[in-house]
Order: structure tokens, then sequence, then C-alpha cells
């Protein structure tokens, strides 16, 4: 449309009209805003709430099979892990990462006592080093050591490359 001003001898566009780059200058005049976590919650409960919670408090917040399994009453290998994950947390120094405890339970609820800890879970060939974060609450380990390798499709058409040997 400026052309057709042009053409018709309409006085041009004032100067005054703002650069379109003085706005991103003036933004950065600003301060940067600090960035704010999202607080976790489970259930409507903080994470620090579930950490103080007891066991039967904590049954009552997780869903119908974990509660099912909890009721029946926590068997002796689940306690073991747990102890070996808080030895292996304690262990560690401030800022670093523990120790990966391997365990086959992969049938193990994830409660928030395990926040933080790495836990080696074996798919059936190998362990898997699972860092535990609080969105895995309520979660079965097994749902993040995958037991199988996807497949990558070759190109369509190359059914049996086989190159025999001379």
């Amino acid at each position: 449309f400026w052309l057709k001003d042009q053409i018709s001898g309409a006085p041009p566009l004032s100067t005054s009209v703002a650069c379109p780059f003085a706005l991103f200058f003036n933004m950065a005049d600003e301060q940067p805003k600090k960035r704010t976590f999202k607080k976790y919650s489970y259930r409507g409960v903080d994470l620090d709430k579930l950490l103080d919670m007891s066991n039967q408090d904590l049954m009552e917040l997780f869903r119908s099979r974990q509660r099912r399994k909890f009721s029946r009453g926590i068997k002796r290998a689940p306690i073991t892990l747990l102890k070996k994950l808080r030895k292996a947390k304690r262990e560690t120094a401030y800022g670093e990462k523990p120790v990966a405890v391997k365990t086959h339970l992969r049938n193990m609820s994830i409660v928030p006592e395990m926040i933080g800890s790495v836990v080696g879970v074996y798919n059936g060939k190998s362990f898997i080093n699972v860092e535990v974060k609080p969105e895995m609450i309520g979660h079965y380990l097994g749902e993040f050591s995958i037991t199988y390798k996807p497949i990558k499709h070759g190109r369509a058409g190359m059914k049996g490359a086989f190159v025999p040997l001379k």
C-alpha cells in the first residue's frame, strides 16, 4: 500500500514511528524474571508432606492396586531395597547422585522415600539405571526399564538382504 501512497503524492509515513527493534531493546533493560519451579504435589498433597506421612496415610493416596498390595503386607524384599537406598543416599556427598542399587523388583511401587535415589532395574538382560523423580510416585519400577529393544524398520523392498559367502 505504500507504493500507492507514493504514486498518489501523499506525504511519506512520519519518522516518529518507533523502530520495531526499539521494543526489543527496551525489554533488555528490564530485570530478567527469576524462574519459578512448579511445586510438585501428588493427588493434592505437597512433596514435603508426602515425605512426613506414615505408610497408612500414604497407602490411602495410592490407587487401588497399590493399596491392595500394601494392605496385604510389605514383604521382606522391598524393605531391604528401601534400606539399601537409604544407605546409598546417606553415604553420598551433597550435590552428588547416590550409587545405583541393583534390583529385580520390577513390581515395586515407587514411594516418596525413594526420590533422588538411583535404582538399577533388571530388564531380563541387564540393569538399567533409573533416577527416581517426584513424578514417578505411585508407578512401578518396571515401567521405567524397557524389556525389549524397539525395532528400526529398513527400507521397503529389502526382503532378506542375504549376501552369500564366496
